[in-house]
Parts: C-alpha cells; sequence; structure tokens
C-alpha cells in the first residue's frame, strides 16, 4: 500500500493569477506588438536589474541561447579550450561545443558539488581561452579563487548560474561575478517566464554586442553588423516573468520553510549527507539535495527505485554526468582518472521534492518512508 495517494513529483513551477495574465494579455492584444523587445520586454530587464542587483541584464528566450550567446559574445578563439564541470545539465558543454570551442572537464568538490578550484590550474594549457564554472544546485562556486585563477592566465570567466535566482554572496549580487552569468528561468527553476534566462554582466560595452547577437545581428532595417541568433523574449514570456517576480519570494519562504521540516527529520538519519550552503552566501532554493553515503541501507538507485512505490518521485541529478555522455567521453578530461569525485557523487546524490505548495504533512511522510527503508 502506498503511503502517499498522489504522486509527489520533484518540483512545481510557481504560476501567476490567472486574471492577472488575461489583463497583461489583453494590452499586448490591444497594442499588437508581442515580440522584439516589446515595453514589457524592456520593463522587466529594468526589474530584474534591480532584484539580480547587476549593472546590465540581457533576457532571452531561454537559458541555453542565452550560454550560447555569453561565449560568441566573448570572441573566444575557435577551436580553443573553455574549463567546465562535468557534474551540469548538458546545456553547459554543449554550448560550448556549438560555438566551435573544445570542453575541458575539471572535477568538483564534494561537499557544493561544485568545480573543484584546486584543480583547475593543471588543466590550463596555451589553448585555453575560459573558465565556465556552475553554481550547482543553487551552491555558488569559489568566486574569488575563480577569478584569481582567471587574472593569473588571462581568462575569460562565464558562469552557468542557471540555479541562483536572487543569490548573493557577501551582499553581492552573484551575476556580478565573471564576465558574464547565465540564468535560467525555465519552468523547473525557481522563477520562471516558463521558458527563458538572461545574460548579466559589468561591461556596459557589452550591452550593444549581446543585443545585435539576440537579433540576428540586425543595426537597423538595412543593416546587419554580426552573426546574430535569434534569443528574443516574447511579450507574453516577459508578462509571466513581471509577475512572477511579485511571486518568487514568498515562494523561496515556503521552500525555506519545507527544507527546515526535511533538515528536521533527515539530519540524525545515518548514511544521509545533506549539503550546507556556505556561510556569506544567501540559499536560492532551488533544490534539496542529499547525499547517500555507504552507511545507508540502501544504494542512491535503490533508493529512487523504492519511493517510486511510495508515488514520491525524485530525480538523480545529475546522472549521468556530462563527461559520460556520446560526444564527450572519448576526450581526454572525460577519464574517471581525472573525474574521480564526479563520478562518485553521480552515484550517490538524490533530489527530493521540494516547491512552495508541497504540504508538510507530505515532507514529512517522505522522510519517514526514508528513514523506515534505511531501518528494514
Amino acid at each position: 500500500m502506498k503511503d502517499i495517494k498522489n504522486p509527489v513529483y520533484v518540483t512545481e513551477p510557481i504560476l501567476p493569477n490567472m486574471a492577472d495574465l488575461e489583463q497583461e494579455i489583453k494590452e499586448i492584444f490591444e497594442t499588437k506588438w508581442i515580440t522584439n523587445h516589446g515595453v514589457k520586454h524592456d520593463l522587466l530587464e529594468n526589474k530584474l536589474q534591480k532584484i539580480l542587483k547587476v549593472p546590465n541584464v540581457s533576457i532571452f528566450n531561454n537559458g541555453t541561447i542565452a550560454l550560447l550567446t555569453a561565449l560568441k559574445a566573448l570572441n573566444l578563439p575557435i577551436g580553443s579550450e573553455v574549463i567546465t564541470s562535468p557534474f551540469t545539465f548538458p546545456a553547459t558543454p554543449h554550448s560550448i561545443s556549438w560555438n566551435g570551442l573544445k570542453p575541458v572537464f575539471c572535477d568538483i568538490e564534494p561537499y557544493t558539488m561544485t568545480i573543484d578550484t584546486e584543480k583547475i590550474e593543471s588543466l590550463i594549457t596555451n589553448n585555453t581561452s575560459a573558465i565556465l564554472p556552475v553554481h550547482v544546485y543553487g551552491f555558488p562556486c569559489d568566486v574569488e579563487n575563480i577569478d584569481k585563477i582567471a587574472k593569473s592566465y588571462d581568462l575569460n570567466v562565464i558562469y552557468d548560474a542557471a540555479h541562483c535566482f536572487n543569490t548573493e554572496i557577501n551582499g553581492k549580487g552573484i551575476g556580478k561575478f565573471g564576465d558574464i552569468s547565465m540564468f535560467s528561468f525555465h519552468a523547473t527553476k525557481l522563477y520562471n517566464t516558463f521558458e527563458g534566462g538572461c545574460l548579466t554582466y559589468n561591461d556596459h560595452e557589452m550591452k550593444k554586442k549581446i543585443y545585435y547577437l539576440r537579433n540576428f545581428g540586425i543595426k537597423n532595417e538595412e543593416e546587419i553588423v554580426d552573426i546574430g541568433i535569434n534569443g528574443k523574449m516574447n511579450e507574453i514570456q516577459a508578462s509571466i516573468g513581471l509577475l512572477n517576480l511579485k511571486l518568487f519570494k514568498n515562494e523561496q519562504m515556503k521552500r525555506s520553510n519545507i527544507k527546515k521540516i526535511y533538515l528536521d527529520n533527515l539530519n540524525e538519519i545515518e548514511g544521509i549527507r545533506i549539503p550546507k550552503m556556505p556561510k556569506n552566501a544567501t540559499d536560492s532554493f532551488q533544490f534539496f539535495p542529499i547525499v547517500i553515503e555507504d552507511n545507508f541501507s540502501l544504494s542512491r538507485d535503490q533508493l529512487y527505485e523504492e519511493l517510486k512505490k511510495h508515488n514520491i518521485f525524485t530525480r538523480k541529478y545529475f546522472y549521468p554526468i556530462c563527461s559520460d555522455y556520446k560526444p564527450y567521453k572519448n576526450i581526454e578530461s572525460s577519464s574517471v582518472s581525472n573525474l574521480p569525485v564526479a563520478n562518485d557523487i553521480k552515484k550517490r546524490v538524490l533530489c527530493l521534492p521540494y516547491f512552495g505548495d508541497l504540504d508538510h504533512e507530505i515532507v514529512i511522510r517522505i522522510c519517514k518512508i526514508i528513514m523506515r527503508l534505511n531501518n528494514q
């Protein structure tokens, strides 16, 4: 018999009030300006700039196109190498490869599961042009050490900040670190525009470059000044984004309360490690990962399958890792000997259901089921 009647999934999106959305759409229909940098598009960029505490924001139709554009905007030499993490979504290395660049995988450290900055320098060659670290699950990378390394070797830094909406380090918006950061606004993220994303950057001169790249390289009706792509966010997406800006802080508060319940109930279970947010960083409350150690009675995969029997649908996120994928598994940096921690962690991490409307009683039941499975 299932302890939980209805399926519980790993996440649910925040959704705007239907009446409010209808009003937004009505305004769009009245103007008939539905895309190409409309009023709502520009308003959303301005609001995000303040919320993310960054000098510049450019919004996109999705995060992958944004990341592709970030790499293109930096004019990295074709064929050069970009050091990145294998413990990430495929969009990260794919964006490198689509730009004619070569991903080089660096191992991760076991606690925040972000790129191990102590191993970056050993991977730098004369052909290295950039570092693309990933803030995993909302845990920030060691940005200070990455900055030192990048300056020492004259490398660009592009952060994949897909999981870090509204995160701050020592009171500073996380999007201010490095040359460019990419945020995802996909439906699975804390803050969404259904699909979408943005780039943040400090260099004001970059604004025009990214503007052209996002819109086919079009400068005006008669001039094409760059080889661009179509990355524009439409007015419907922007409207959803504007409405969800009013909701995400409440969602964070709800997730914070759920996190406390998980911590209270799981912290004392032998064999479960719960990664901790660094003290100098705020929590985006994007995901709730746990790490299954050897002294837990089940393996991660066994726990995953057992929870499904109880209508609890967790996620083995990230598994497999990018170095396991067919396009990358044969490159030198993908060897298991180069990535021992990532290859170990990929077998241990499990993201539990985590969203604001998740009933607290259900959270407690999930914890009790995990406890019971460990004691069988």
